[in-house]
């Protein structure tokens, strides 16, 4: 037994694991890859077997490395297994014995600074005018870089900051909301929080924004980076909960995964721990509270689409029929399920990036499912599920016949808000 290591890998939790398999068929990696090592119950044993000291941590790296981190394995295991915390312990325990990738380095450096998020915002928008875009284009300047970033670089969305209007901290309605836009989001999908305002308050939802938000810390949760994550999720706890509101409400499938998990993340900090408590408790997404209201949905969208669920809001938030009800009441729309619709599109934060052709070969996968469901239109519920689909539509060449749409994009839409 390794003493120095019973206590950084969670390995008690290990033995809940009966080895019967039935998280095979819901793991992405190993329907993709077919090896034991990159299934749920594989990667399990191997964290096992390190602590025992049967194989060693460099066994450990590319099981863990190419683990996406769905959780999808947990909704389907008989014994409860809490995966979530045997993958964070063993990405913890390999972050301390090497430096991370270079372009998770770069990403939280960019997260953690918001001049930096803001620098990137105005990148975007330089990228996408007109006389940039045609040099970029007659140049053939994405060519030069990796695929990898080529690839991404060219399904990036036009990114245009509106000034919503916002109502004041003190509440005036029923319902008062605090409004989490995220870092990402913000970056590339802004328009999508601002029309998420729009939509509550036109049914008489107080929105409000807090500016002291900051990162939810995913990114770092996932590389390993603990400390830093419980730095940000007490800075946005500190932040949020000074205002009289409902809930914090967010259109960020990923981000809502990491924010309701903050109890989770400070529960062992007895100083934090009851806020976190609270905090969590007034956590949804934004589809959650669109179910609840009688939305004014009153315009048809006369097209053929399906759903892409985002792992995180479904395996974590447990946020499940939400988005599919909203989008089975609008007029006119024809809602096809689309087939191994729980199985992650290979996205996972930045690992579309940092494990390029993995997420290739699970985008593959999932892109010949929607072939076989021919839709005109991807309905998302997070933005890196939706760069995914972008791209998964690129590679495919149906740009012409298939748009990828944020939830909250089809819902304004339908409620005449532009």
């Amino acid at each position: 037994m390794t003493s120095n290591l019973i206590d950084k890998l969670d390995y008690d939790a290990t033995f809940d694991c009966v080895q019967c398999g039935f998280c095979l068929p819901s793991c992405p990696t190993y329907l993709t890859m077919k090896e034991e090592k990159h299934s749920p119950r594989g990667r399990i044993n191997l964290v096992k077997y390190a602590v025992e000291g049967k194989v060693t941590l460099k066994d450990l790296e590319e099981a863990i490395d190419l683990c996406l981190g769905c959780r999808q394995c947990e909704k389907v295991c008989p014994t409860d297994v809490k995966y979530g915390d045997i993958y964070e312990s063993a990405v913890e325990v390999l972050r301390e014995k090497r430096n991370k990738k270079l372009d998770t380095r770069i990403m939280s450096l960019f997260l953690e600074r918001n001049y930096m998020l803001d620098i990137m915002y105005q990148g975007l928008k330089l990228y996408h005018t007109p006389l940039i875009s045609t040099v970029i284009n007659k140049t053939k300047a994405l060519d030069v870089l990796p695929e990898r970033l080529g690839n991404m670089a060219a399904i990036l969305p036009p990114v245009k900051k509106e000034k919503t209007q916002t109502q004041n901290p003190f509440r005036t309605k029923k319902i008062t909301v605090g409004f989490f836009r995220g870092c990402m989001m913000d970056a590339f999908f802004s328009n999508i929080n601002d029309l998420a305002i729009k939509i509550l308050q036109a049914h008489d939802i107080q929105v409000v924004e807090i500016k002291q938000q900051t990162c939810c810390g995913a990114l770092q949760h996932h590389a390993g980076e603990m400390e830093k994550s419980k730095k940000l999720a007490k800075l946005n706890i500190e932040a949020l909960e000074k205002y009289d509101v409902d809930y914090y409400v967010n259109a960020i499938g990923g981000c809502g995964a990491s924010l309701i998990e903050y109890d989770h993340l400070l529960r062992d900090d007895e100083s934090w721990k009851a806020r976190a408590e609270k905090f969590v408790g007034k956590v949804r997404d934004i589809s959650v509270i669109l179910d609840n209201i009688n939305l004014n949905l009153d315009i048809p969208i006369n097209i053929k689409a399906t759903y892409q669920p985002s792992c995180h809001l479904q395996n974590v938030q447990h946020v499940f029929n939400e988005p599919e009800k909203i989008i089975q009441r609008i007029k006119g729309l024809d809602y096809k399920v689309l087939p191994e619709k729980d199985i992650c599109c290979g996205s996972a934060g930045i690992y579309n990036i940092v494990n390029y052709d993995a997420s290739m070969d699970i985008l593959d996968r999932k892109m010949s499912h929607v072939k076989e469901v021919e839709p005109q239109l991807i309905i998302t519920s997070n933005p890196g599920c939706h760069l995914q689909m972008l791209l998964g539509v690129k590679k495919e060449g149906l740009e012409e016949k298939i748009k990828v749409k944020h939830i909250v994009e089809v819902v304004a839409e339908a409620c005449g808000i532009r």
